[in-house]
């Protein structure tokens, strides 16, 4: 990782790493997240070095949370930062229409990280559209030397305007690479005061009514400062009939695909320049609408082109030419040949003779995972069930052997959902859930469910960390970073505190056990809780902990009866050409967990 406190140089920097670099050039002093997926890093920088930034920062407990302690930073008068990937910001969603209304004093940024092709996610949904729902700005940065000027530049308008901004990345911006210059740091209070004004931060009724009419007249100051704003620009050849209006990433791919054009590049994306967007195209044979994911700019055009009497044909999503599910690239840009001259690149990469095998996600060699979803196969049996997942590694449940995973909707989804599907049918519903996910959006569906009597088994996955996004902390774990240090949250005596009766606590590596246990829950009428222990192998290595000494098969023990790869299916595990399986030592974690399903006892620890 880039040294980002330095005062001067440039940088080969990660799209987040540019970002991060922004904040602490603005002077941010206070930031917060729920880690995800393609916003992680920049916790991950910032777990490191805010102490020494002089920046307060905070892994929250979900979305809403870290929304929510930035936000009273914020009307303090202190500059602050929440971020989240996509759909995290869809947990967040309350607070930030809200708070438009009542505005803030120190700049802030709400960064959602959106996920064009579902990279990392359950969804591919464009967050430009909470921009006009919430009525509050949004630049969008194309790449990673305009995401660290851009950040300045958007706490400026935040101030200005005394309000939230928006600040979109995608996956490809967030992770590309590029060469950052690093500009002088500025300097703002880290500490704030609140004062007292209850007509403007007391969201009753009679105020938000008239909050509603003060935020109107800010978003018309908005569309005033887009107007003029040098983040939308023109470039290319202003002088060609044939237009093309882009913001974000796209804007990349238009410039390395695309010759003799004019380019509308649009930074400031709500609200819209209209006035400069309806002076770009009055006089254009063709405009083209480059943009992912949802037809936003597009619709927009149509409508400023109404407004304005201007007809000009319109190439984009609206007519088919360019999809709207997945990202884009200078490939998928191709099918506009017949509009426009595109750049023909002379070296072309010959497809490989050989096609390559894929690859699918796996659980990681010796993940306690294997071991909690063998057990509970083995307990519910034959057994009519539901097993409702949830967002996390254990996601990965779907697959074979388990096939544990029959139904996955969001972070927290999977016990909630178990509860309507305890009563809708007469199946067993089985609920599993993550640690992490458990603090973020698993306590209330599990409260619900006691208050509502249903008969459900969830299976608490505690790895002790934040595994899938990169091993962050959370409360399970406790704090110790930034100066501060907290003592864990206790799983067990929270789920005992909301009076769950059931509750038991499994080594996830000890199949057997954990089976009968699984086996107890899952006849139990009413709400039962597992907790399921056991470390993440990334995080032990990462540690450089080791489990235990690695197994091996005694040959003359194995009856070749496959159980260990059957229930457990390890990648350490390997089946050989004649029929007999070994241990893999370079992946072996010494976690026994094959060793005890082998009915014959012939998986044992290595003496050394």
């Amino acid at each position: 990782m880039a040294d980002l406190l330095k005062d001067t140089g440039r940088a080969l920097l990660l799209g987040n790493e540019a970002i991060t670099r922004g904040l602490i050039e603005a002077g941010v002093r206070f930031a917060s997240t729920y880690p995800g997926t393609p916003s992680s890093e920049v916790g991950n920088i910032l777990e490191k070095i805010s102490d020494d930034a002089g920046m307060y920062f905070e892994f929250s407990t979900n979305e809403k949370v870290a929304f929510e302690v930035s936000a009273a930073a914020a009307v303090s008068g202190v500059r602050s930062f929440a971020f989240m990937k996509h759909v995290g910001l869809n947990v967040a969603a309350e607070p930030l229409l809200t708070l438009a209304y009542s505005g803030v004093r120190g700049g802030m940024l709400v960064m959602t990280a959106d996920d064009p092709f579902a990279h990392s996610s359950q969804n591919e949904q464009d967050n430009r559209f909470y921009a006009p729902l919430a009525l509050v700005p949004m630049v969008e940065p194309s790449t990673p030397a305009e995401g660290k000027e851009m950040v300045a530049a958007a706490y400026e308008i935040s101030e200005e305007l005394s309000m939230p901004v928006l600040f979109r990345t995608t996956t490809r911006m967030n992770h590309a690479r590029g060469i950052v210059s690093f500009g002088p740091r500025k300097d703002t209070p880290a500490k704030g005061h609140f004062e007292k004004d209850d007509a403007r931060f007391v969201c009753v009724p009679a105020n938000a009514r008239k909050n509603r009419v003060l935020l109107l007249e800010r978003n018309r100051k908005a569309l005033e400062l887009s107007e003029k704003s040098p983040l939308n620009f023109i470039t290319g050849n202003a002088d060609s009939d044939i237009g093309v209006i882009t913001s974000g990433v796209s804007y990349t791919y238009v410039k390395e695909c695309m010759s003799d054009v004019a380019i509308l590049k649009l930074g400031f994306t709500y609200p819209l320049p209209e006035k400069k967007i309806a002076e770009f195209i009055k006089g254009k044979k063709k405009i083209i609408i480059v943009e992912e994911l949802e037809p936003y700019l597009e619709d927009a055009v149509y409508r400023i082109m109404g407004q304005n009497g201007i007809a000009v044909p319109v190439i984009g999503k609206r007519d088919g030419t360019l999809p709207r599910e997945g990202e884009f690239s200078p490939d998928v840009l191709k099918v506009l040949a017949e509009h426009v001259k595109l750049i023909d690149y002379p070296v072309k990469l010959d497809k490989p003779d050989v096609a390559l095998p894929m690859r699918p996600p796996t659980l990681c060699a010796g993940c306690p995972h294997r071991g909690t979803f063998a057990a509970m196969k083995k307990a519910v049996g034959n057994r009519p069930a539901v097993f409702a997942s949830d967002i996390g590694c254990y996601t990965l449940g779907s697959a074979p052997p388990f096939k544990l995973a029959d139904f996955v909707l969001c972070m927290g989804g999977g016990a909630g959902t178990a509860g309507g599907f305890s009563e809708a049918t007469d199946q067993k519903a089985v609920a599993f859930i993550g640690d992490s996910t458990f603090f973020h959006s698993g306590i209330a569906p599990l409260v619900s469910a006691k208050f509502n009597n249903h008969n459900l088994t969830l299976v608490i996955l505690d790895n002790r960390i934040t595994a899938m996004t990169g091993q962050q902390p959370n409360p399970g774990t406790g704090r110790n970073f930034g100066g501060k240090v907290t003592e864990p949250v206790d799983i067990e005596k929270l789920v005992r505190g909301i009076g769950i009766e059931f509750v038991e606590i499994v080594d996830a590596f000890d199949v057997k056990k954990t089976t009968e246990t699984m086996k107890k829950a899952v006849d139990f009428d009413g709400v039962s809780v597992i907790i399921s222990k056991g470390p993440c192998q990334v995080d032990i290595k990462r540690k450089k902990v080791a489990l235990g000494k690695p197994y091996a098969v005694d040959g003359n023990s194995c009856i070749k009866c496959y159980q260990c790869v059957k229930t457990i299916a390890c990648p350490a595990l390997q089946k050989k050409a004649d029929g007999s399986i070994e241990t893999d030592p370079s992946q072996c974690v010494g976690c026994g967990m094959c060793a005890s399903v082998c009915p014959k006892d012939a998986i044992r620890e290595v003496s050394q």
